[in-house]
């Protein structure tokens, strides 16, 4: 399917209208770029639609690259200025609450890997505080009595993607940047624009030669009618994590399924999401279901992001693969995508080159 609409010319054309493109165009645009978006269905109706909102780069430093770490807590850092400035700009606000998270073991063998994630955090200079499983339900009152033990992480806070959709689009309209969503792309040299950012998320590989992956994620959204209360922290716990919006609504994820652009949500994923999460918080199966729905996560070959101009074609530029990080690393990537199409770009671990067979010497 080629271009469905005609395009005005522009310096930038951004395919994809998730959290990653449409805050690449609003920064491109700040920098006095003419800037155009498309995106092939609804803005923000992939993953970003899925997203449970966590910036939570504490719990996900387990197993990453340094880089990937200090890009995580470099993100996290600038995430309070990047939705005041969004606030300030569009009146929208964002859903940010920085509300902690806690790491959850529900019996020995989970609490002696709650043991070894507290080590390996401390070792990588990151704040952590062991919590018996009484100083937790102390913080947490609706957790089950039978919880092990505890590991808080105060750094791991959370936004509410709809809400950072929202106020997205609206700074885009208000800085000049023309929005065509339904409007899909297959050729990227049928977009009239000097410089092209590819931010399709698990679509991207769709588009050139970028080993970006569909990862399916099944989740539901729960409220509970009697309003909030039942957990103020986002609670991680092995099988999945619940995320409170501070209203009385819930996020429950996530699944992760290597089915490629399969969709469908199945009884055995909710069945699975709803059993575990119910054992540390029992309250959680007395909510409403306001919404079931599976998402599709760009994953890499090293789980590390692309971002940065295509090494056989200087008009491309990556911004894709992001895997669970996308809403964490959204300010971050707008940055280094702005600065690479200004001419700003500095040398950093998650250029596309990365993946290029190393050169044989005699």
């Amino acid at each position: 399917m080629a271009v469905t609409t005609e395009l005005p010319h522009a310096d930038v054309a951004v395919v994809g209208g998730g959290v990653i493109g449409l805050a690449a165009a609003w920064r491109a645009r700040q920098r006095g770029l003419e800037v155009v978006l498309v995106d092939r269905g609804d803005l923000g109706g992939g993953a970003s639609y899925a997203a449970a909102g966590m910036l939570a780069p504490v719990a996900e430093a387990d197993g990453q690259e340094r880089a990937l770490l200090a890009a995580n807590l470099e993100s996290a850092r600038r995430w309070p200025a990047f939705a005041a400035e969004l606030e300030d700009v569009t009146g929208l606000a964002v859903g940010y609450r920085a509300c902690g998270s806690l790491l959850l073991a529900r019996d020995r063998d989970e609490a002696e890997h709650v043991e070894r994630e507290r080590a390996l955090r401390e070792r990588l200079g990151l704040r952590v505080e062991r919590l018996l499983a009484s100083e937790a339900r102390r913080r947490e009152g609706a957790l089950t009595p039978t919880l092990r033990l505890a590991l808080a992480l105060p750094d791991d806070h959370a936004v509410e993607p709809a809400r950072v959709v929202a106020a997205l689009v609206e700074a885009c309209v208000r800085a000049g940047v023309r929005l065509f969503p339904g409007t899909a792309v297959d050729d990227l040299r049928a977009l009239p624009a000097e410089r092209v950012v590819v931010a399709a998320g698990a679509w991207s590989a769709t588009l050139g030669a970028v080993p970006v992956r569909p990862v399916k994620g099944q989740a539901m959204r729960l409220r509970d009618p009697s309003g909030p209360g039942l957990c103020d922290h986002v609670l991680r716990f092995d099988g999945g994590y619940v995320v409170p919006r501070g209203d009385g609504r819930y996020y429950l994820g996530a699944t992760v399924e290597e089915r490629g652009f399969d969709t469908a949500v199945t009884a055995l994923g909710l069945y699975e999401l709803l059993r575990e999460a119910g054992e540390v918080l029992p309250g959680l199966l007395e909510l409403d279901v306001e919404e079931t729905f599976a998402g599709l996560r760009p994953g890499t070959t090293d789980n590390a992001p692309v971002i940065g101009s295509d090494p056989d074609d200087e008009r491309v530029v990556w911004a894709t693969g992001h895997y669970r990080n996308g809403i964490l690393l959204c300010p971050v990537t707008a940055d280094l995508v702005a600065d690479e199409l200004t001419g700003a770009g500095t040398a950093h671990a998650f250029r596309p080159d990365r993946f290029r067979p190393a050169a044989v010497t005699a």
